[in-house]
């Protein structure tokens, strides 16, 4: 068979053989197949039930407090005691009792905490109570934990103008935890920190 014949009958199987192969790889191809590719799941929301758990237990406390906050101040007081954190409502919450003071200038804070869960948008919201006038601060400061740091907001009036408070935990471990509390008064452009309170688990009465 002459030579220009065999190359004429090679050149055609080659495009023959050549041509299933190209389809083949455009049928398994993702981008040519829609159904192929893997649904879109939604992340279920995040359940942060638990977000207090590690405070419950026996503490000792030291807290430095700013005296006279958002007046230029740079005077603080420093005082030392305990916070005992406890669950309520079957586990569904949290309130804690703290107590600390300066016996120097017989400067004492006693206060109550209580934390409440809302499972349907994943907050907390805490509220405040000072022994000295005998009632819960309003409104609540709500946030929530996001990678092991806790943040709550809530507007408060002080001194005859409104002011964006925020606390923040941060630090925690089994045996420490850090909270700050802050002021803005632009806000939340600028904080000033007037509240540092330091825990350390306290082994004797946990």
């Amino acid at each position: 068979m002459p030579l220009a014949r065999l190359l004429s009958i090679a050149a055609t199987l080659a495009i023959a053989g050549a041509a299933p192969r190209s389809a083949s790889a455009q049928l398994s191809s993702p981008s040519s197949s829609p159904s192929s590719r893997a649904p879109t799941v939604a992340a279920a929301p995040r359940d942060g039930q638990h977000d207090f758990d590690w405070m419950v237990g026996s503490w000792k406390a030291h807290l430095k407090r700013l005296v006279n906050p958002l007046t230029g101040s740079k005077t603080w007081i420093e005082l030392a005691g305990t916070q005992r954190t406890w669950h309520i409502l079957g586990g569904r919450a949290c309130m804690d009792e703290f107590i600390v003071e300066n016996p120097a200038d017989k400067t004492k804070v006693e206060a109550l905490t209580v934390r409440l869960y809302n499972p349907a948008n994943q907050t907390w919201s805490i509220y405040w109570a000072n022994a000295k006038n005998g009632a819960f601060s309003m409104p609540a400061t709500v946030g929530k934990w996001e990678d092991g740091r806790g943040e709550f907001y809530d507007h408060e009036e002080l001194n005859g103008r409104w002011i964006l408070v925020r606390y923040v935990w941060s630090d925690v471990t089994p045996t420490a935890a850090h909270f700050e509390q802050a002021f803005s008064t632009d806000g939340g452009k600028t904080w000033e920190v007037n509240w540092i309170s330091d825990l350390a688990r306290d082994k004797a009465g946990s």
